[in-house]
């Protein structure tokens, strides 16, 4: 596991610790952002890979958790 990354005194998150933090994979999130369902990250490294912030970490859990609403909500419905 990866330590996220400290740069000027903000914490960043690359994409796998990210995903991880927010219960969802890594490919998951790639195509939630080729599909718009979520905005891509603004930040990169000089690798080009993703840096979260903790304002994007909570963005991605918010999605997450609407996201597993809906599913468990179209279960119910499906049961009825």
């Amino acid at each position: 596991m990866k330590l996220p990354v400290r740069i000027n005194g903000q914490t960043y998150y690359r994409t796998a610790e990210a995903c991880r933090m927010a219960g969802i994979s890594k490919n998951t999130f790639l195509r939630w952002v080729r599909e718009g369902i979520l905005a891509d990250v603004e930040l990169r490294d000089r690798r080009g890979w993703r840096l979260f912030t903790n304002d994007d970490l909570d963005r991605l859990k918010a999605e997450v958790h609407k996201v597993h609403k809906n599913q468990i909500a179209q279960k119910q419905v499906i049961l009825q």
